[in-house]
């Protein structure tokens, strides 16, 4: 994966707005920076995805435990993804 790969990644999640980047010299802020201008392939971004996945604390939880729940209260994550 190219530098910025997560950075990347972060830039093109729905719920994020904005990323701060921060640098200790010239070399970590090129890699930051080269987080943009391309895009991570959508396996990349799976997984990705995959790896940053974990259990939402309640109330939250029942979107992933219960079916019935997500059913009928769908979470926002799942509609806010665009379509590839």
């Amino acid at each position: 994966m190219r530098g910025g790969g997560v950075t990347n990644w972060l830039l093109r999640r729905p719920t994020v707005a904005s990323v701060i980047i921060g640098a200790r010299d010239e070399n970590q802020l090129r890699q930051n920076l080269g987080a943009i201008g391309w895009m991570l392939s959508d396996e990349h971004m799976a997984r990705l995805d995959a790896a940053s996945r974990t259990t939402a604390p309640y109330p939250y939880f029942p979107y992933r435990r219960q079916e019935g729940f997500a059913r009928l209260n769908p979470p926002m994550e799942d509609t806010a993804r665009p379509a590839a």
